[in-house]
């Protein structure tokens, strides 16, 4: 029996996919900053390969969207503007392979880095090979989305490595046809069959030689090794205070309040706070740490002077937005931002400060 949204670990969506989704939105003439802050998440924070959102947080939009936009296909489109680079180390790694076979058991292996709750297993029967997707959770409205965003973006992702269609490759899916899907036949590359007893994507071994366009060995290396280092945080990061993190991380208007944060998770503020201190953590704590963190880059990467980010921090004025920092960190920000940008200065890491 698999696990509902509300009970399932929820180790988050990269943020990314949601700011793509909110383009497409845009494109066909719906107002989607406004549907972003109704769902309480930020737009200026999802345009990041590495920051996720709440799988409570990513599923309302992804509803929303396909409710006010009247298009089921969101899937579908979104696919197409998967390009590698957006999918971080995992997109590297698999860029700079040297053949199909390899960047597909790549995707098998990192899968979860982007899409948590999804599994792909392989095997080969006569002179195919057949990547079964499943899910361990009923992620509800979400599901068809991200299925259909995995399996013809596996499709875009062949063309983007090889150079051309995968010869021979074809798609499978379960259950009947949906009404909608005749629109985008004609933009799908390869065969799609309806009425299968599993979601996979076909290939044959053939082709599974196939070169890689953007071979690097060295750079393979080192994606792989960040896939690896990332694959152990996100494992790491799979108690209760990261997943409240997630949360405040995107959340719009910045601090969100207690309430706001249990209502996304579908709890009451006394288990929120009851979960947290079984972990030997606090709300206020969190919402200093993802303080701390935006304070380095706004003083890092622009130039805004200190009421303007205090004011988006949430502080009532610089004064205390100052005193605060002088806290965290043992140095004013004026003094952390000249450090910062003199020429040689080492990089300065605030997470490592403690709040």
């Amino acid at each position: 029996m698999r696990a509902s949204v509300s009970t399932a670990q929820d180790l988050g969506m990269p943020a990314i996919y949601l700011h793509l989704l909110a383009e497409l939105l845009h494109t066909i003439g719906l107002d989607e900053r406004d549907l972003l802050l109704r769902v309480g998440l930020d737009p200026a924070r999802l345009n990041s390969t590495e920051l996720r959102v709440s799988q409570a947080q990513a599923s309302e939009f992804v509803t929303r969207a396909i409710i006010e936009s009247g298009e089921p296909g969101l899937g579908i489109m979104l696919a197409g503007e998967l390009k590698l680079p957006l999918h971080g180390a995992l997109g590297t790694a698999v860029m700079s392979s040297r053949s199909l076979n390899e960047a597909l058991e790549l995707m098998t292996r990192y899968l979860m880095l982007r899409a948590p709750h999804l599994q792909v297993t392989k095997r080969q029967a006569g002179s195919n090979a057949w990547y079964t997707v499943s899910c361990d959770t009923d992620l509800g409205p979400l599901q068809a989305f991200i299925m259909d965003a995995m399996l013809f973006g596996c499709v875009s992702m062949g063309v983007q490595l090889t150079g051309a269609v995968v010869e021979g490759s074809r798609i499978l899916r379960q259950g009947p046809e949906p009404t909608y899907f005749h629109r985008f036949r004609r933009v799908i590359s390869v065969p799609v069959e309806y009425g299968a007893a599993e979601d996979a994507l076909v290939i044959p071994v053939s082709q599974l030689d196939l070169p890689i366009r953007f071979t690097d060995d060295q750079l393979a290396a080192s994606s792989r090794a960040q896939c690896e280092e990332a694959l152990r945080q996100l494992t790491k990061d799979a108690g209760f205070a990261c997943r409240v993190r997630r949360v405040i991380e995107t959340s719009h208007p910045f601090p969100p309040k207690l309430t706001r944060v249990a209502g996304t998770l579908f709890m009451s503020e006394r288990t929120l706070k009851r979960r947290l201190q079984e972990e030997n953590a606090s709300f206020q704590n969190l919402v200093d740490q993802v303080r701390l963190a935006r304070a380095g880059e706004l003083l890092r990467n622009t130039g805004m002077n200190l009421r303007q980010i205090a004011d988006s921090l949430g502080y009532a004025d610089a004064a205390n937005f100052t005193r605060a920092f002088k806290r965290w960190t043992g140095t004013s920000p004026s003094r952390y931002r000249a450090q910062a940008l003199a020429p040689s200065a080492p990089e300065q890491n605030l997470l490592a400060a403690t709040v």
